[in-house]
């Protein structure tokens, strides 16, 4: 039986997508035959600490003799990864055969010390995996090696009932990457339509900003309309789901948005942020024309600047969705059509087994 050791951050508790990806791919794996091994690696990753990190070699086998021969295959978080690139290192002149798993890459804003170690990291590894074709374009495009795509899965679900007067959803921990802020002006400027909204994700990963985002919605006028449901799962979250028109990812970073497949996978139609990862997912369940032409189930907005312009973009939107029937109908026609599009998390785990071996 082949063995995979997949080796993750302990230090992210909150239903991130990069955590989803990585519990689906294990369950993935294993229907495949292997034997995974999930290891939380305990440390403030990626900015671990020195004693965190050579904790994390010796996981690695970074000071072992090379003679010692590696057992399974070893793939690692690229959150873990980045914030160690000295172990990496340190485990490829000892022959170890350590691939990388990359959910997002480095943010240009993050500086040239982090992209020095993502490239040092990336660079030590055996191979590297990216979860969209834009992460992978991305590290590309800094000169990295090339990157093998394995696009994250959904799950099959049953269309949303969907609610009157309308709802809308945004499913995404309250973080300034994830822009609430941003969603809570757009929806201000339709207070004088029929709506309701929540906001459903975690409060505790930035409290300060959380408290942001819910002054924001009092200042606004609409603490009876916008709700801050906190993180969901199970039934809970299901029944928001099944409750939802229409949802928006405005992210202003995103290398996927595994929340857009989540909601095609409900036939609900998505808004998300042009230039980010996710309109890769909207397009991953994009459908042709007559013409050959793309008809999109949702809309890709260009909000690059996330001040009050980018509100009055989203507004507008949002106003003409709801005003008008005829573009309801349309987008949850297309979303329901997406749904027998989308890839299962079969294909993922078989993707990432053709990485790791080398296949195809």
């Amino acid at each position: 039986m082949r063995v995979v050791r997949l080796l993750v951050p302990a230090n992210i508790r909150h239903s991130s997508g990069g955590n989803v990806y990585n519990a689906r791919l294990a369950e993935g794996l294993g229907n495949l035959g292997w034997e995974v091994q999930v290891l939380p690696i305990k440390g403030n990753w990626p900015h671990a600490s020195a004693k965190e990190r050579r904790r994390f070699g010796s996981v690695l086998g970074a000071w072992e003799p090379e003679q010692r021969q590696q057992s399974a295959e070893v793939l690692v978080d690229g959150l873990v990864a980045v914030g160690a690139p000295d172990e990496l290192e340190f485990a490829a002149k000892a022959g170890r055969q350590i691939s990388v798993l990359v959910h997002m890459p480095v943010p240009e804003t993050s500086g040239p010390e982090a992209l020095q170690k993502e490239a040092r990291a990336l660079r030590a590894a055996a191979g590297v995996i990216c979860t969209s074709s834009s992460a992978a374009g991305i590290l590309k495009a800094r000169g990295l090696p090339n990157a093998r795509v394995a696009l994250p899965g959904a799950d099959p679900a049953p269309p949303a009932t969907g609610s009157r007067p309308p709802h809308l959803l945004a499913v995404a921990a309250l973080l300034p990457n994830k822009d609430q802020r941003l969603t809570v002006a757009g929806l201000a400027g339709i207070k004088d339509l029929e709506w309701t909204a929540s906001l459903v994700g975690s409060e505790q990963v930035d409290p300060a900003y959380a408290r942001q985002v819910e002054e924001a919605i009092a200042r606004s006028g609409l603490a009876g309309r916008v709700q801050l449901r906190g993180e969901l799962t199970g039934d809970a979250l299901e029944a928001e789901w099944n409750r939802a028109d229409l949802s928006l990812l405005v992210s202003r970073e995103e290398a996927f948005g595994m929340v857009v497949t989540e909601s095609l996978a409900r036939g609900v139609p998505v808004v998300v942020r042009l230039g980010t990862g996710a309109v890769e997912a909207l397009d991953l369940a994009s459908l042709k024309d007559a013409d050959g032409g793309m008809r999109l189930p949702g809309a890709a907005l260009t909000l690059p600047r996330g001040g009050e312009a980018d509100a009055a973009v989203l507004g507008r939107t949002l106003r003409q969705w709801l005003e008008n029937h005829a573009v309801q109908r349309d987008w949850r026609s297309r979303a329901l059509e997406a749904r027998g599009l989308l890839p299962g998390w079969e294909k993922t785990a078989g993707n990432v087994v053709r990485a790791l071996t080398g296949a195809g």
